[in-house]
């Protein structure tokens, strides 16, 4: 990830690309083999005449299928079947230097979420990201780019219930290039963010981008 001008309460300054992944165990198996899905066109946002391209996905069909917001609660856990992701969730911080910080590479899965802005379910954007692949091969968010539109995400909460998401859109981003307004602005409904590592992989600097999945809460249980 890079960086943003906001978040919730705090500012996240600087979030290095290489924090959520490094490829090095693709170097003795194969980059082309065994590199992470990628999300295709297809899944990114459609793009309205006149659009401000800086904001988050909002389609009229979408908005009105957002569920109420729910009371703040933090995650304990966040689940997506369609890729088989089950993983338990730990709060980030920021670094000295106003970075986020990340989950332990060597803990492959598990994911985080930044505590320090919205919750899961709350109205505004709310912040989950995890490793893409470690030292040893795939991780939490390895097969996070095969994401699909329509997708649900599953995050339960420490109050007991568990909101539900709808992906609207899957996008990779070229650090260079990384929209810090459409991926971290505020939202005026329940909106969710998950991200990881991915687009170009380079051997002597690993991923050179991120895959993010833009997703709105739709429901609970």
């Amino acid at each position: 990830m890079r960086s943003h001008r906001g978040v919730g309460d705090a500012a996240i300054s600087a979030v290095t690309v290489l924090a959520l992944g490094s490829g090095a165990w693709l170097l003795g198996n194969g980059a082309q083999t065994h590199a992470p899905p990628q999300p295709s066109a297809a899944q990114g946002r459609e793009i309205a005449r006149g659009e401000d391209t800086d904001r988050s996905p909002t389609d009229p069909a979408a908005a009105r299928s957002s569920a109420p917001a729910l009371p703040p609660s933090p995650p304990d856990r966040i689940r997506i079947p369609s890729i088989r992701v089950s993983a338990p969730l730990m709060g980030l911080g920021l670094t000295r230097t106003g970075s986020l910080d990340v989950p332990p590479a060597e803990r492959k899965n598990l994911a985080g979420w930044y505590e320090a802005g919205t919750t899961p379910g709350e109205t505004g954007t709310a912040i989950v990201a995890g490793h893409v692949d470690n030292a040893d091969g795939p991780a939490v968010f390895y097969r996070l780019g095969a994401l699909k539109k329509g997708s649900t995400i599953e995050v339960d909460r420490r109050d007991g219930g568990t909101a539900l998401f709808s992906v609207d859109a899957v996008e990779v981003y070229d650090a260079k290039a990384f929209p810090d307004e459409k991926v971290y602005g505020a939202a005026r409904r329940p909106e969710l963010r998950v991200i990881t590592c991915g687009g170009g992989y380079s051997r002597t600097t690993g991923y050179q981008g991120n895959v993010v999945v833009f997703a709105h809460l739709t429901g609970s249980r």
